[in-house]
């Protein structure tokens, strides 16, 4: 156990005796961002006391839980869905209608004990899907209609029967009241954005440039839908935050802020998770590797401006097959990333202005045909990325091998038209060609 966590987990034992009646069911949204960035840490800020369990009881279990080495563990693989779910006009905090929205985020994670890690897939909200009595529409229409039960299921016919263990689900709130409560997070704004979401009634106004986001402004930078990107754009920007807060999390001064985050956080989050459960996923992320956890997006195109009604996410089945079997274990879908021509994209954030041209030069000598070099980065870095965004892992550590140099990151923060991006930092050395 990291010192920091058990710094966490012996102050969480002391505020339980303070804050007893405030810890009541539902607070892990650690679950959502906590096992997709942070894990253990995550985890261990919000853990969450089942209501019917007093300070004393409340105080033993933890307490026993730290004495006896963490008794509670992950024994099997299990699938959690988490969906960030729209606001409700006019909805009482910490009810049941707070949560009847449409989900704005869909993140499905497996946590596997075999493989010591944890992969996360992105459904984007306006994925087409057919759902029971609604017919053929968006994913994040499932929710409103049937709640966590008619998403599960929605889930498990759109992607290869994958069964769905446990779910969370917290407002849309949530988010900015965490941000808020950790000091805000830093994050590099890529361009100006400013548009007016009606629907939401929020209005986005961002600078370009890296900045402290406020609760407010990160809810504007993740919910910005008005570039070429639309949705698809949101969950990248979503898994940029993430990381953020990751880093956030990972820092001891956010122990003091614990008793405000545990406070705050309660009325927001729904799950059927058991106290048990959330113990053995705090125990299961406590030492888990950053570089453990593996982020993708589903893969898939923008539908037509002619093909329907409304704008869909049209998934590719293909790669969504391949993405099933190598990171949930179900279908029987290609895990090698051979099914089409591997679509890699450089860009160039070292102080070197030839390095894209020079590697892509090197990668197309070795073979790979659909490479292609894109505007450099704003921001240098000292260390090259690796980024996989289609689940093309072995693929990934064949293009590491060839440069000699880069790290392999599973996640959606890559040029969108591609299976995995490169970012040349400044680590690059002469490259004979």
């Amino acid at each position: 156990m990291t010192s920091i966590a058990q710094k966490m987990f012996q102050k969480i034992v002391h505020i339980r005796s303070r804050f007893g009646p405030f810890l009541m069911k539902g607070t892990v949204l650690g679950l959502s961002t906590g096992l997709a960035a942070t894990i253990g840490s995550f985890i261990a800020v919000t853990m969450p006391i089942p209501s019917g369990i007093g300070p004393r009881e409340g105080q033993r279990l933890l307490g026993d839980l730290f004495k006896n080495g963490f008794r509670y563990q992950v024994k099997r693989p299990v699938n959690v869905l988490v969906m960030g779910i729209d606001r409700v006009a006019g909805a009482k905090l910490g009810t049941e209608e707070m949560f009847s929205g449409n989900s704005d985020s869909i993140l499905l994670l497996h946590i596997d004990p075999k493989q010591s890690g944890v992969n996360l897939l992105s459904i984007p909200r306006d994925t087409q899907v057919e759902i029971p009595n609604l017919g053929l529409t968006k994913i994040n229409q499932a929710n409103p209609s049937g709640g966590p039960a008619l998403v599960n299921k929605v889930i498990s016919d759109n992607f290869a029967g994958v069964p769905i263990d446990r779910y969370v689900r917290f407002s849309t709130d949530a988010f900015r009241e965490l941000i808020n409560q950790v000091g805000g997070v830093e994050v590099n704004v890529p361009r100006d954005m400013i548009y007016q979401d009606n629907t939401q009634k929020l209005s986005i106004n961002l600078k370009q440039g890296p900045q402290l986001l406020d609760g407010d402004k990160a809810e504007q930078f993740a919910r910005f839908r008005n570039d070429a990107f639309g949705d698809i754009g949101r969950v990248q920007r979503q898994q940029i935050l993430l990381k953020a807060l990751r880093e956030k999390l990972d820092s001891p001064l956010v122990i003091p802020r614990i008793p405000g985050i545990i406070q705050a956080m309660q009325p927001y989050i729904d799950t059927n998770l058991t106290f048990e459960e959330i113990l053995a996923l705090f125990n299961y992320g406590v030492d888990l590797d950053h570089k453990a956890i593996k982020m993708v997006l589903l893969p898939g195109r923008f539908s037509g401006v002619m093909e329907f009604k409304a704008s869909y996410w049209i998934m590719d089945t293909d790669a969504r097959d391949r993405i099933m079997k190598e990171y949930f274990n179900v279908g029987a879908g290609q895990a090698d990333g051979t099914t089409a021509p591997l679509r890699i994209v450089i860009q160039n954030a070292s102080n070197n202005p030839d390095a894209a041209q020079t590697i892509a030069t090197k990668l197309i000598k070795a073979g790979y045909e659909n490479v292609s070099v894109s505007d450099d980065r704003a921001e240098q870095q000292t260390q090259t990325q690796i980024i996989v965004q289609g689940g093309q892992d072995q693929a990934a550590e064949s293009i590491q091998h060839i440069m000699g140099m880069g790290i392999v990151e599973s996640s959606s923060i890559g040029e969108l038209e591609s299976d995995i991006t490169l970012r040349i930092g400044n680590d690059m050395a002469p490259q004979k060609l």
